[in-house]
């Protein structure tokens, strides 16, 4: 794990979004030499192809932080969905975990909601079952909050700057972040372009965010998310790549859906499922050929998937001087086009 660590002044940790989507920063890393080119993200358009296919992740988060207390004693709680059970029965994460133990009853919104602890899961998580007299999905749209990432310390003004602007399904417990940077006109312009934009599916959960807690990544175990892709979406990213285009990933998170449907001779096979799929250096990928991301914390899963993209020599050096040339880290902060 000490491999994929790296030095990064707190001040860097974008604390709010760029003014206008496309004009944060984009750093250009080309993977043949490892030069460097210094872009705004609208430009992105200039890196494209006709014949390429541009897919994206339109997975939609949800108010998925719950706070609440405890029915006996009143305690505090805080409950972040991960992935539904059932309609009325979730698998999250918990605070203060330890004293969250099965069979602990929860109220949310003064009653208008409570939840039962009914079971911890292998990974630390609990299986909580709520109650209501309201379907769910209002009770969400009541009492749930975006659930923003820890390093970012206020909420934004504008909840929708944490949802791309294709997405669709809810579903996510995060946003994929790579997606942030583009607006309706940044994609209209790629699309005449001749680019076709393709839509595939993962709701981000546990597995992209979940800290590796082992000096051996190899021992890293990556928790399932739930993934989509139409036929029409590989009808499409098969055309492409039959063409002689590019299949251009939008995030990891689309990255990690593509990889876990294509074949060893990167043909795309439509399907559903849980994928628990882990990208580290030594992984030869089969379907994506170049890739839109954000700058990930030290020691991530997401940069181990960079740097098996690009080589962890490039994708450091690309770091440091990203750090040097103060660019704006993670979900909220500039972005890196991989080619």
């Amino acid at each position: 794990m000490s491999d994929f660590d790296y030095d990064l002044p707190p001040e860097l940790i974008a604390q709010d979004p760029a003014p206008r989507r496309d004009e944060s920063r984009l750093m250009v890393l080309f993977r043949d030499d490892g030069r460097m080119e210094h872009r705004l993200f609208r430009d992105i358009v200039e890196y494209l192809s006709p014949q390429d296919v541009l897919v994206v992740n339109d997975t939609r988060v949800i108010p998925a932080r719950l706070t609440g207390c405890k029915a006996q004693g009143g305690a505090e709680v805080e409950v972040l969905l991960l992935r539904p059970l059932d309609e009325w029965r979730w698998e999250a994460l918990v605070r203060p975990g330890r004293r969250l133990r099965p069979g602990t009853r929860l109220i949310f919104g003064d009653g208008l909601a409570e939840g039962l602890v009914e079971d911890v899961t292998e990974t630390g998580g609990r299986v909580v079952s709520f109650t209501s007299a309201l379907p769910f999905e209002e009770v969400l749209s009541r009492l749930g909050k975006m659930p923003l990432p820890p390093y970012i310390k206020k909420y934004p003004e504008d909840p929708e700057r944490y949802q791309t602007v294709y997405a669709r399904q809810e579903g996510s417990a995060a946003a994929p972040t790579a997606g942030l940077h583009f607006t309706t006109e940044l994609l209209d312009r790629i699309e005449a372009r001749g680019v076709q934009l393709v839509r595939v599916l993962l709701h981000v959960g546990l597995g992209t965010f979940r800290p590796v807690r082992v000096q051996d990544i190899t021992r890293h175990h990556m928790h399932a998310e739930y993934y989509e892709v139409t036929e029409e979406a590989a009808r499409a990213i098969n055309v492409a790549r039959a063409r002689g285009g590019r299949v251009v990933a939008v995030g990891t998170t689309t990255t990690r859906c593509l990889e876990t449907v294509a074949d060893t001779d990167g043909q795309i096979r439509p399907g559903t499922g849980w994928t628990d799929i882990f990208i580290y250096p030594g992984y030869r990928f089969k379907a994506v050929d170049a890739l839109v991301t954000n700058f990930h914390l030290p020691k991530s899963t997401l940069l181990m998937m960079v740097s098996a993209f690009a080589g962890r020599e490039k994708i450091l050096h690309a770091y440091r001087t990203a750090v040097e040339m103060r660019y704006r880290f993670f979900s909220f902060g500039d972005a890196m086009l991989i080619l």
